[in-house]
């Protein structure tokens, strides 16, 4: 890999690890979109789903 393409791949990085998740996510085209909405209804769904035991907290 060429020292161009490592720094490439290194800017490339920084700006996706700088994002976050937001709500547009779910009707977003690009693959960090549909897999930031994916991830954002799976931790959703198991925080609301209570302890790992599946007992809700008092």
């Amino acid at each position: 890999m060429s020292k161009k393409q490592n720094k490439v791949n290194k800017e490339d990085s920084r700006n996706i690890a700088e994002r976050n998740y937001e709500p547009e996510n779910y009707s977003g085209n690009t693959q960090f979109d549909k897999g930031m909405a994916e991830t954002h209804e799976q931790v959703s769904d198991d925080y609301h789903e209570g302890t790992i035991d599946r007992k809700l907290k008092e």
